[in-house]
Order: C-alpha cells, then structure tokens, then sequence
C-alpha cells in the first residue's frame, strides 16, 4: 500500500526490497595504479553516508562504480542482493558540476526530464505523469519558474538544484552525490539537505562525498572515512577520531581546541577516469 503522504510516482517505501547496497573486495585501477583497493562495507536500507577524504582519496571513483561508469578491477557490488546494472535506473548520481558541460544547449526543463529517460525510454514522448513529476521536482528545489531557462544561463547554485530536481524525477532507491556543498550558495546547501530528509521518509538510500567535517557530523548517520581504501566506517563519533582523520587526511588536518579543520585550499578531486 503507497503512503498516502507521498505524491504519487515519488519512490514509496518497499520494506519488501530493502535498498541494501553491499561493497565486496572492489578494487578499481587506471593505468596499473589503485584508485580503490580492497573495499568492503554495507549500506542499509534507507541510510545518510557522507563520504568523506582528501582529494583524489577515491570518492569519485566509487560513485562512477556505483553507476558502472567506471569497471571493477575485481570485487563486486550488489544492489537489492543483485550484481551492479540488474535493477534500470535504481540509483541515481549527481556528478561534480566540474564535470558537467554547462554550454550544452539544453533547458531546465530538459534535464530534468533526463530523469525520467530510464522508464519512458530515449525515443519515446514523455507521457502526462512523466511532465507532472517533472514539474513537481522543480517546485520542490525551488525552480520551477526557471523551466524554460537554458541551464547554461544560471548560477551555480541554481544549476546544482537543477540536477538534484533531475535526481527526484529519476524516482531512485539510491542517490548518489559527488560533491554537491562545493561553491554553492547556503540556500542551496539547505535546499539539498532538505531533499536528502524528504528522501529518507521515503527511505531512499543516500551517499554524498563532503569535504566538511562538521556537516557530515552534524547531518549524517553514518560516515565513510576513505582515502583509496577505507579508514573507518560507522557513526561520526566513531569515526571522526584524531587517530582515523590523521590517518586519513595527513597533515591536511589539524585540531584547534580538539576540533579537527581540514585544509580546503585545494579544488574538489579530479580522479583518472
């Protein structure tokens, strides 16, 4: 039975088919050289995971894995207890807007509508519940009124919410974000957290990469501490200890009254591949 608080064609819990992802030995190396190396964890259903570790730690890497943008080296992943790729379009990903060609010439509208291309199929016209879920993801991200807009006119954050309104649409058992708190406004790091809570009533399984430690503190359940391989896996206290984030970060961390800052002078990682 749907919950009669959800709009219809929004993901509805399945408490039958929990979105249980499990992470077996992967392994993933470009050019002989390991990007990720023997990482084995669980997500439960329904779960926050911040992802968290310096540049080129791997945060990307396991995403684009995740999607199967990227091949293993060896390892597995399973989605609902089945390999990676078995269920279309249950996990969606929200890419670093570094990697996004912004002067592609495509509306708002457009790309959300990208969302829904996995259940209407590439050349199919979108159907009257297709548009209707569309527009209901641009209202909740606040852009409804940019439609019509080409994506490449707008502010960062503007673009950002664009995905994140694309995300929705997709209607996913998984999200998946690289990265999305990086050179955006507040309104739209509160407006990504605000998706992230609507997502977890419906117990959609979230994972976003964050360079932020207060954050992921603060705003998630569960924390991966990576850095190619993982340092820790489970609650912020558990895992942000002096011993892990020294490990994980080098001298790129440092503790002031035993609040641990990490230095952020670099840009966002840029992985092979």
């Amino acid at each position: 039975m749907e919950n009669s608080d959800i709009p219809a064609g929004f993901p509805q819990p399945i408490p039958d088919e929990p979105a249980r992802l499990d992470i077996s030995n992967v392994r993933v190396s470009y050019n002989g050289h390991a990007a990720l190396q023997d990482l084995t964890f669980q997500v439960a259903h329904g779960a926050r995971l911040a992802v968290v570790g310096p540049n080129a730690a791997g945060k990307t890497t396991l995403f684009k894995a995740l999607v199967g943008l990227v091949q293993l080296s060896s390892g597995q992943i399973q989605i609902h207890g089945q390999p990676l790729g078995h269920h279309r379009d249950c996990v969606a990903y929200v890419p670093q807007r570094e990697e996004v060609d912004w002067r592609f010439p495509v509306t708002v509208f457009d790309v959300v509508m990208m969302g829904r291309f996995g259940r209407q199929g590439w050349f199919k016209r979108a159907s009257k519940v297709d548009r209707e879920i569309v527009f209901h993801s641009l209202e909740q991200l606040g852009i409804a009124d940019l439609a019509y807009r080409p994506i490449g006119e707008l502010s960062g954050g503007q673009q950002q919410r664009a995905f994140l309104a694309r995300s929705l649409a997709q209607e996913p058992h998984i999200l998946l974000m690289d990265e999305p708190f990086t050179g955006v406004d507040f309104t739209t790091q509160e407006a990504a957290l605000d998706l992230l809570e609507h997502l977890q009533v419906q117990q959609v399984t979230a994972m976003v990469s964050t360079h932020d430690l207060t954050l992921a503190s603060e705003r998630f359940d569960q924390v991966l501490l990576l850095n190619k391989r993982m340092i820790a896996y489970g609650s912020p206290q558990e895992v942000f200890t002096p011993a892990n984030l020294s490990q994980a970060f080098g001298s790129q961390v440092l503790f002031l009254d035993g609040v641990a800052v990490v230095d952020q002078c670099c840009p966002p990682e840029e992985e092979i591949g």
